[in-house]
């Protein structure tokens, strides 16, 4: 599962306080989602923390958030380790501070040998740049004469993109009313399902996370094959 948390300014604003303090509520809802998905028996769960795009935001509100993403990778790594989750972060990392990749890397390695649910934190994370740095790789590697051009399909650069080895994402959900993609796992999610709530993140809750559950269940994935070909496959 993948999840666009939108909404957390907007969310703010109504309640007349600072950009922030959406940033700041929104900690609690991650919380809850990892703990119901993990409970669920999510496989992998992707969160799109911070676009690469996000750099374009008042420079006060990227140092906030800059100074969250240090904290929670400080504080919750503990618990990620007691409830067995792995945590990897997908992005450009070169582009955070050596403090936060510090972090990022102590966090991953602390949580490398959990066997459950694996946690995916998208920060500076576009899905552009994701496709054209596994293109990078497989082109480097036609360079070494390791790899022929003629050999690179879709399984090469499934390879190379972020997430690779793990599970695509069978439902994205995106919270604030929103509906469109916003550059998030543009490869990764050729067949995956949309849910839009209009609820701001702040406010997404247990019963919204179960409602989004309910819709995916009722829908029939054909990935391309007609529902007389899945009747007989059933």
């Amino acid at each position: 599962m993948a999840i666009i948390m939108d909404g957390n300014n907007r969310w703010a604003k109504k309640r007349l306080l600072g950009g922030i303090a959406g940033h700041k509520a929104a900690v609690s809802t991650v919380r809850m989602v990892v703990e119901e998905s993990a409970r669920a028996g999510v496989e992998v769960l992707t969160l799109y923390a911070f676009s690469s795009e996000n750099w374009r935001r008042p420079q006060d509100e990227v140092n906030a958030l800059m100074d969250l993403f240090l904290m929670a990778l400080n504080r919750e790594v503990k618990k990620l380790v007691r409830n067995n989750l792995r945590l990897v972060v997908i992005g450009d990392k070169s582009g955070f501070s050596p403090s936060i990749q510090k972090a990022i890397a102590k966090a991953e390695a602390d949580t490398a040998s959990n066997t459950g649910m694996v946690l995916a934190i998208a920060a500076n994370y576009g899905g552009h740049w994701d496709i054209a740095q596994a293109v990078r790789k497989l082109a480097h590697r036609v360079e070494a004469g390791e790899l022929k051009a003629e050999d690179i399909d879709e399984n090469a650069i499934s390879n190379e993109v972020m997430l690779a080895g793990l599970p695509v994402p069978d439902l994205c959900i995106r919270t604030a009313g929103e509906q469109r993609i916003s550059n998030f796992l543009l490869w990764q999610m050729a067949y995956t399902e949309f849910y839009f709530t209009p609820e701001f993140w702040p406010d997404f809750n247990r019963e919204s996370l179960y409602e989004a559950f309910a819709s995916y269940s009722s829908r029939v994935r054909r990935f391309g094959r007609t529902d007389e070909q899945l009747e007989q496959e059933n």
